[in-house]
């Protein structure tokens, strides 16, 4: 049974680590993820946004994060990894389903995430629960982005 809890400073290794292991294994760190990853207090939770993390058993499993966006419209869902050994277990089901139950319960008024069609799995559960496709604008701040996608059933 896995708990998933909200952010602390102990888990910002954590949180760092995660991410840049899928992101290395997929694509590459771009100087915006590793401002972020090395500064989530600056770039999120300062920002009014928030992250969490998924632990079993005394460890930190997996992590997602919501961060705000600049035109105070809702939050993009961001940051969402899982250990390599924990894959194909839910545990990002189980993240995504609690990060749309916040939003819900925060009363977000959107929620958007930006990915890559690279990434079948995880634009399938995008789908699967609720999500969306829109058009990405122009100046998207990844470069891997090719699919923007909003839950409407906030």
């Amino acid at each position: 049974m896995i708990s998933i809890i909200p952010y602390s400073a102990t888990y910002a290794t954590e949180f760092y680590d995660l991410n840049v292991e899928w992101l290395k294994a997929y694509f590459y760190v771009e100087p915006y993820d590793e401002e972020v990853l090395s500064n989530p207090k600056t770039y999120i939770l300062d920002k009014g946004g928030f992250i969490f993390f998924a632990e079993k058993d005394s460890t930190i499993i997996g992590t997602y994060a919501l961060m705000p966006l600049k035109d105070s419209s809702g939050f993009e869902l961001t940051k969402m990894a899982v250990k390599p050994e924990y894959r194909n277990l839910k545990i990002g089901q189980q993240l995504l389903s609690h990060c749309i139950n916040f939003a819900k319960q925060e009363q977000f008024k959107s929620l958007v995430l930006y990915s890559s069609t690279k990434l079948e799995n995880a634009i399938y559960i995008y789908k699967k629960n609720g999500f969306k496709e829109i058009p990405v604008e122009e100046h998207c701040n990844y470069k891997r982005c090719d699919i923007k996608m909003q839950y409407f059933d906030l």
